[in-house]
């Protein structure tokens, strides 16, 4: 297979440790600028748009056990249309934008909108892109992770850009524990290979079977890894396959209407088993209730008490992995089906947008800013 995407989705384990080497190379540079700006009482926002909106909706929960804990996420796009609803002259904010390119007016425009409104603004800009306009912003109050190059995914879709921003971001907020955390980025490498070269297979399968809709649920961190997960599938199947996500408590309120015999419901199953009785149980109500295509149940570890699915994607992590490296692990499974739906429907996965109603990198925004 020669398609950019298959690449990409398979080289991230390897990149993951490729950024890992970047982010402790600047160890003390990374401390010292962090240290400033959360010592002098900065708000952490981590902000973009698109996939790069959604790393920071799974990093808001994931975060949680780091200095970066209280972080608050906001997309670029609700920024640009309403900056004074989230920002004032007393705010003093630490703005982390993840950007693929750099070069999507939202990613500028946002910067620009904050710095006029907040009344005292410093950056971290995590871009896979050096050419990027991002990248080539400069600034005393700006600190610029540049990804490895491969990073940059050359397909439409956000695959190792995506993941790779995200565990950037982690690995800042634990910046003073980076090198003990090699060993947890070893397991997070390893075992993810291992579980896409194991169930690349089935997810084929699963990928070829006569779904229109799809559904992706999860909890905490793991909403937010449902939400681009959801993304991954839509955009990959030009829209053909129509997708949503949800919290597990959450979709029983109303959303589970969406549920037909067309549908495809993958669960992500948080690692906390106090969290997961609640999962499990919704899982129960929905295999007894029978109104679904197929199933898909991704865990760390499959419990003792879990219910059928047409299948079970087990990552083997061990017991009290952290989330803000943990949850990433998760994203694989999306992509995988995203490719191969794409490819079961005869498209491209590296340009799925038949008519170019999307596009790699948005196009057509006016800023009024």
């Amino acid at each position: 297979m020669n398609f950019n995407t298959h690449k990409e989705i398979h080289q991230q384990p390897r990149v993951w440790r490729e950024t890992y080497d970047v982010v402790l190379s600047r160890k003390d540079e990374i401390k010292a600028f962090v240290d400033k700006y959360l010592g002098d009482g900065y708000q952490v926002v981590l902000t973009g748009a698109g996939s790069s909106a959604y790393i920071g909706d799974a990093l808001e929960c994931a975060l949680e056990a780091t200095r970066f804990r209280g972080a608050r996420s906001i997309a670029t796009t609700d920024i640009l249309t309403n900056p004074r609803i989230y920002f004032n002259s007393s705010s003093k904010v630490l703005l982390i934008s993840f950007a693929r390119s750099g070069d999507s007016p939202e990613s500028t425009g946002a910067v620009k909108a904050v710095e006029s409104t907040a009344g005292s603004v410093a950056h971290i800009f995590i871009t896979c892109n050096a050419d990027g306009a991002l990248a080539k912003m400069k600034g005393e109050n700006i600190l610029t992770i540049l990804l490895p190059p491969e990073t940059n995914d050359l397909s439409l879709a956000m695959t190792s850009s995506c993941t790779s921003m995200l565990l950037a971001c982690s690995m800042v907020s634990r910046i003073g524990e980076i090198e003990s955390d090699k060993a947890y980025i070893d397991i997070l490498s390893d075992r993810t290979a291992a579980a896409i070269e194991k169930y690349e297979g089935a997810l084929k399968e699963i990928a070829e079977k006569d779904f229109n809709r799809a559904v992706f649920l999860g909890s905490g961190s793991l909403k937010g890894i449902a939400e681009e997960s959801r993304l991954k599938l839509q955009e990959l199947s030009d829209g053909i396959i129509m997708c949503a996500f949800d919290s597990f408590m959450g979709f029983r309120h109303g959303p589970k209407a969406v549920i037909n015999k067309n549908t495809l419901i993958v669960y992500l199953l948080s690692p906390n088993p106090d969290v997961q009785r609640y999962e499990l149980d919704l899982i129960r109500t929905i295999r007894k209730q029978g109104r679904f295509c197929a199933c898909v149940t991704v865990c760390h570890q499959i419990p003792a008490d879990c219910p059928e699915s047409e299948l079970i994607v087990e990552t083997n992590f061990p017991d009290a992995f952290p989330a803000v490296y943990g949850c990433v692990s998760f994203l694989f499974v999306a992509q995988l089906l995203g490719y191969y739906k794409s490819i079961a429907l005869g498209l491209s996965p590296d340009s799925p947008s038949a008519d170019g109603n999307i596009s790699r990198v948005v196009e057509g925004v006016t800023l009024y800013i």
